[in-house]
């Protein structure tokens, strides 16, 4: 992730400021400046999904209760929002140390803040508790809600998000349809993809055919970045995240289809006026038909083969062959 000098003084602004719940803003690709909220302790949380960043879930729960005072929560928001100033968030994002639905004051948490901000609200959640009516209700009041689908089949689904005993994978989905059926936000859907676990094509096409469903505004595609809590998780390879990527466009259409693999990206434009830093950018996005790649560098002033040859070389990207296409995709597999 870019993180560009502006962003990070002010970042520390909230920093050295005292801030335990509030941090950012931090730039995202789905959600710009983000000013993120922290409303549950390390690591409560519905799941212990094997590739989570923090480790195994020491309090696997799903009992909706208090763990942080909501007026500290709103107290610290205040300030953050008046020393970084509203024009520089896009979004106030619930994004903390376990599953945010699991506070049971999320509801009056965003009554307060729709006080305090005028700032779009978002929140991050794996979808655990969306069987739950309160749950879709509190869920309902944010202008943009963040799914997680790592897998409609129940076998798999357990392998990968390792859910409390109580939480059914049935009841999961039919709430996750019963909420976007009359929510007016935005949905947007991730999907951590793992060799060898969740990286087939069967089981890859029945997440897409669920999202297609259900009519998710995007849909992530991502791996693991980060060291995950089990050793043994590695990052679907690049060939089975081209395939993906595919499987999701024919569903979804490629508009609505991205990759998270590596840093910020930038559309299928030329922004910077750096060819080469501009489709490096794309490539940690969209996987690119090398057919495409080849027209926006010779729009950029470049030589196609010869920024081809040196970005193969150099081990920047990868030429990966699917349905009959060869696609560039930026590397992330050492």
């Amino acid at each position: 992730m870019h993180i560009n000098r502006h962003v990070i003084l002010l970042w520390c602004v909230c920093l050295s400021s005292g801030f335990r719940y509030v941090f950012g803003p931090v730039p995202s690709r789905r959600l710009g400046r983000s000013l993120g909220i922290n409303n549950i302790p390390p690591k409560n949380c519905t799941y212990s999904c094997v590739y989570c960043q923090l480790g195994r879930t020491r309090n696997l729960t799903v009992e909706r209760r208090t763990f942080i005072d909501p007026e500290l929560i709103l107290e610290e928001v205040s300030r953050a929002v008046e020393r970084v100033g509203e024009e520089n968030i896009d979004y106030v994002t619930f994004v903390p140390d376990g599953e945010p639905t699991l506070d049971e004051n999320l509801g009056m948490l965003v009554s307060g803040l729709r006080r305090i901000t005028g700032v779009r609200l978002a929140i991050l959640t794996n979808s655990s508790l969306m069987y739950r009516q309160d749950v879709r209700e509190d869920l309902r009041k944010f202008d943009l809600v963040s799914i997680k689908v790592d897998a409609v089949d129940e076998d798999v689904y357990r392998r990968v998000n390792r859910p409390h005993p109580s939480i059914r994978l049935s009841e999961v989905l039919d709430g996750i349809r019963k909420f976007s059926a009359d929510y007016e936000g935005v949905i947007i859907s991730e999907t951590m993809l793992m060799e060898d676990v969740n990286d087939d094509p069967e089981v890859v096409a029945s997440v897409a055919d669920f999202l297609a469903g259900i009519d998710v505004d995007k849909a992530f595609i991502a791996i693991p970045t980060r060291p995950p809590a089990e050793e043994w998780v590695r990052p679907a390879s690049e060939e089975k995240v081209v395939e993906a990527y595919e499987i999701f466009g024919d569903r979804l259409g490629e508009d609505r289809v991205e990759t998270l693999i590596a840093y910020e990206g930038s559309d299928f434009t030329l922004t910077s006026g750096d060819v080469r830093r501009d489709v490096l950018g794309i490539m940690a996005v969209h996987p690119m038909r090398l057919d495409y790649f080849r027209d926006i560098v010779v729009k950029g002033g470049m030589n196609p083969d010869r920024l081809m040859s040196e970005l193969l070389d150099e081990g920047l990207v990868r030429m990966v062959e699917y349905r009959g296409h060869k696609f560039l995709i930026r590397s992330f597999r050492k």
